[in-house]
């Protein structure tokens, strides 16, 4: 076993970015503090999706983070399936409900137009956020982790050392090494790096309705197999997903909405049935019947972050992972991959370097092959909300199937080994 490293990491924010990193360095003997502001661990909202990226990212840390994955993971009846994509909005549809430039298949409003497959037959799928943390939460001991620490700034040590100050809303401070900021869309540590103005993520134009429905009630009222499976709804400057959750027990429903602006300063906000239903009042009967049986409608406003000019700096020593660096749109089901991603990398550089006075070119080498590649899934996913929304592409069918079925690739078919290769070379010089 390697020696442990003369020098020790912070991190800042115990969510699945956070804690996987902190499996990373710790399993390769870097001295590591998780700080997490909540007074318990815990993760908002329900699913989240791992394409086989993200999944092979997770193997290249432990095989044990993804052992935690097989035991909370859900997949439709067709694994190899990454969405049935169908069209909602009877605006499509001529008088006879049939779509307009699927005549000659006599298709209608809610029938099957194309598949979106996996590109490989590498595990995938969705988990319930706060059990997949409960697996991440097995595989480091309880001493590593400090709760009810709220980070209000960071700071260069004033004892000649370089090291890195935290100062807390209890008073208290730390100082380490480094500071990794795992803090998510709303981090603190972007904040620190980037300025107020530049840190801050912008509204991206759409809104989405979360809720659930018990499994067998989604079976009764769409059939087995829309209600066991991952389903797509297109339409105009709105689309719905429903695909089934918690090993299949409930089915989750989240419908996309656009709108200007967002000034309410919640981003979570509870929405009534009959807004709802006025978003998607010429959706077709299929829509209606998902949105009236939907338990507890919450609205979440979707924002994103403006591209960072860096992901690091050196006084005080700050590098951000994950959401604090790249807050995405869930348009391609990527953003919490790419967080497992950043994980791999980062974490390897870290544990490759000799002394505290080297993280800088560790934090340089994993900037400069990340920062491309996240801020290229931020920008792509916006595309991805509007093609699904007749608003990239139009409502030319066609062109929205060539679009969807080239998109992918690049997140799903990632060689991730190759990036790192890429990234010690960039760390020796």
């Amino acid at each position: 076993m390697s020696a442990t490293k003369p020098f020790d990491i912070a991190i800042v924010g115990g969510g699945i970015s956070g804690l996987t990193l902190a499996i990373s360095l710790f399993k390769q003997n870097v001295p590591v503090t998780v700080y997490e502001s909540a007074s318990k661990f815990g993760e908002i909202g329900a699913g989240v999706g791992f394409g086989p990226n993200a999944v092979r990212a997770m193997a290249l840390i432990s095989p044990e983070i993804v052992q935690g994955f097989q035991r909370c993971v859900t997949h439709g009846e067709k694994k190899e399936n990454w969405f049935t994509v169908r069209i909602g909005d009877h605006r499509k549809a001529g008088p006879d409900g049939v779509l307009k430039q699927k005549e000659s298949q006599g298709l209608k409003v809610g029938d099957p137009v194309f598949e979106i497959h996996y590109t490989n037959n590498d595990l995938a799928g969705g988990v319930h956020r706060a059990h997949f943390l409960n697996e991440l939460l097995k595989l480091i001991p309880d001493s590593i982790s400090k709760l009810g620490k709220r980070l209000v700034d960071v700071t260069a040590a004033a004892d000649g050392s370089q090291d890195t100050v935290l100062h807390f809303a209890d008073g208290t401070t730390a100082q380490h090494s480094a500071v990794i900021g795992c803090d998510g869309i709303k981090s603190k540590t972007r904040e620190v790096l980037l300025g107020a103005g530049e840190g801050k993520a912008v509204f991206s134009g759409k809104y989405a309705y979360r809720g659930l429905i018990p499994m067998e009630k989604a079976v009764e009222m769409l059939g087995q197999e829309i209600a066991r499976n991952s389903q797509m709804y297109m339409g105009y400057h709105g689309h719905l997903l429903t695909f089934p959750i918690e090993k299949g027990k409930t089915m989750n429903v989240v419908a996309f909405s656009s709108c200007e602006t967002w000034t309410d300063p919640q981003w979570v906000v509870k929405a009534s049935k009959e807004k709802m239903l006025s978003d998607f009042g010429t959706w077709g009967p299929t829509i209606n019947t998902i949105i009236t049986a939907m338990e507890k409608r919450d609205i979440w406003a979707l924002f994103n972050h403006p591209p960072a000019k860096t992901y690091y700096g050196l006084s005080p020593r700050i590098c951000l992972l994950g959401d604090a660096a790249h807050a995405t749109t869930p348009h391609q089901g990527s953003g919490a991959g790419m967080c497992i991603e950043d994980c791999y990398i980062l974490g390897r550089l870290i544990a490759e370097v000799a002394s505290a006075q080297d993280l800088g070119r560790a934090f340089q080498a994993y900037d400069e092959v990340r920062r491309p590649r996240t801020q290229k899934l931020v920008k792509t996913s916006k595309e991805a909300g509007m093609l699904y929304e007749f608003e990239l592409e139009g409502d030319d069918l066609e062109a929205i199937e060539r679009n969807f079925k080239a998109r992918m690739s690049w997140i799903w078919e990632a060689d991730l080994e190759q990036d790192l290769e890429r990234a010690l070379s960039i760390l020796a010089g």
